[in-house]
This record gives C-alpha cells, sequence and structure tokens, in this order.
C-alpha cells in the first residue's frame, strides 16, 4: 500500500497531536526512541506523512499499554529506521543487533505493533531471565518467549510473574497442562508452508499481540495494525475469546508496569 494513501484513511481513537504536525525528532524525544534514520529516497511530503502516521501509532501503544510515552522507547534502546530499505518484501522487521524496528515506505503500514512486540521481547529478556548483559552484539539472540519455552530462571518479581503469565496465556491452557490450540494451527500453518515460521515462540507472541491490540483496544489504527482478523489469515492468530484472555493478562502486566514509571 502506497503511504501516500494513508491521506485518506481514518484512525479512530484519541487526538494527541491536535492538528499539529510531527517531525521525526519529535517522535524522538517524545518516546523516548534511541536513534531514527530516515531513507535518502523519502520525499518531503511522505516524511511529514509517516512522521504523523508513526507519532500517532505509538501514541496509540502508549495508550493501550497505560505506559508513560517516554517508556516506548525501551529507555533508548529501541532504534527506528523508516524507509532505509531494508529487506525487500517485507513490511517491516526488527533487527536485534541493531535493536532496531524498521518500517518500510510504501509497505510498512500495519505491522508496526508486530514489531514492537519483537523489540519488547528481545529488551525484557534480559531484565525478566538470569541470561547476563546482552547489550553488545550476539550470536545468539534471546528473547523472553524464548526463555519461557526453554523454562530459564527468572528474576523474582512481580512484575515478572505476570509476564510468565502472558506467556501462558497465550501458548497454554489447562492450568498450563497443554498446548494451547493457538500454537497446534502455528504449527500446523508451518507444515502446510514446509516453513519454521508461524510456530516461533517469538513471532506466535508477536502475533497474538498485535490481535490483541487490533480487537481489543477500541481504537482503530491501520498504520498500527490490520488484517489479524481476516478470513484468510485468522487461522494464525488467536481467535477472538482468546484475545480477551490474551488482553487481560497484558493489562496485568503494563498497567502497573506504567504506574510505576509514571511516579
Amino acid at each position: 500500500m502506497q503511504l501516500t494513501s494513508f491521506k485518506y484513511k481514518t484512525r479512530k481513537g484519541p487526538d494527541y497531536r491536535h492538528g499539529e504536525q510531527m517531525s521525526f525528532l519529535d517522535i524522538k524525544e517524545t518516546f523516548g526512541i534511541g536513534s531514527i534514520r530516515v531513507g535518502k529516497w523519502v520525499n518531503a511530503e511522505e516524511k511529514d506523512l509517516a512522521a504523523n502516521l508513526i507519532f500517532d501509532s505509538l501514541a496509540d501503544l502508549a495508550y493501550i499499554l497505560a505506559l508513560p510515552p517516554e517508556a516506548i522507547g525501551l529507555r533508548g534502546n529501541l532504534n527506528l529506521a523508516f524507509g532505509t530499505g531494508g529487506r525487500q518484501g517485507v513490511q517491516a522487521h526488527y533487527a536485534p543487533n541493531q535493536r532496531e524496528l524498521a518500517l518500510a515506505k510504501n509497505a510498512g503500514a500495519g505491522a508496526l505493533a508486530h514489531e514492537f512486540w519483537h523489540a519488547f521481547d528481545h529488551y525484557i529478556a534480559e531484565k525478566a531471565f538470569a541470561i547476563g548483559d546482552r547489550s553488545g552484539p550476539q550470536r545468539s539472540i534471546l528473547f523472553a518467549s524464548d526463555c519461557w519455552l526453554k523454562n530459564l530462571d527468572h528474576y523474582p518479581h512481580p512484575l515478572n510473574q505476570r509476564l510468565l503469565r502472558i506467556f501462558d496465556a497465550t501458548l497454554l491452557i489447562n492450568n498450563g497442562q497443554d498446548m494451547h490450540d493457538y500454537v497446534l494451527r502455528s504449527v500446523k500453518a508451518d507444515k502446510a508452508t514446509g516453513s519454521n515460521y508461524f510456530s516461533q515462540p517469538t513471532e506466535m507472541m508477536a502475533r497474538a499481540f498485535e490481535a490483541v491490540v487490533e480487537s481489543c483496544s477500541g481504537i482503530e489504527n491501520p498504520y498500527l495494525v490490520s488484517g489479524t482478523t481476516k478470513p484468510d489469515s485468522i487461522a494464525v492468530y488467536p481467535d477472538i475469546g482468546h484475545r480477551d484472555v490474551i488482553h487481560a493478562a497484558l493489562q496485568a502486566y503494563f498497567h502497573p508496569l506504567g504506574a510505576a514509571l509514571s511516579r
């Protein structure tokens, strides 16, 4: 989808900008982003439009998660790239070694929530689990969802217990005794496509997160997330009832985190 088509799309949610034009510097300062790169082929009109779209989307995430806006940048550990080239045919991606969330200029729409979860999943791993300092380049990338699957030791803290419950609510059922049908459907999707993608823990969690953002937040923002309820793709997302359960677990974690950060 062309970026300029978003001039005519309607977002339904709180008005954070009150009609003001945002810049990428505003994004960096408001959300505590580490660094921002903008591609040289992004013209002035596209840059202005993208800045507004990304600002609103990150503000929506802060609102949905009840976090202070500056927390979205993960204490300056999250970097952002827009229209810098990236991987051909990919809407967006998160590069762990650079801790960079990259959005394609014309194909990045709808992927921001998904990629934000990857960034958070990566960032929180060393904060919640006893895996040591992993701030430098890493041969083996560990996400919190990987640590959960491997049953690695976690640091004793009430918030970490709530984080574990997010994974439990998303991937397990029957008091943690069985894999959720969502996991089984993800495995089935991998078998059907001959891939090892849909059933990776961090991918299942990212899809669950974006599905909750689209279905349970009361906000409609197609730049932040889209497509999780389409009939041809819903099989690889949690069903509506499951989204409500995951939403409750996310709220139980992020709301007290936001309250603590706002003190």
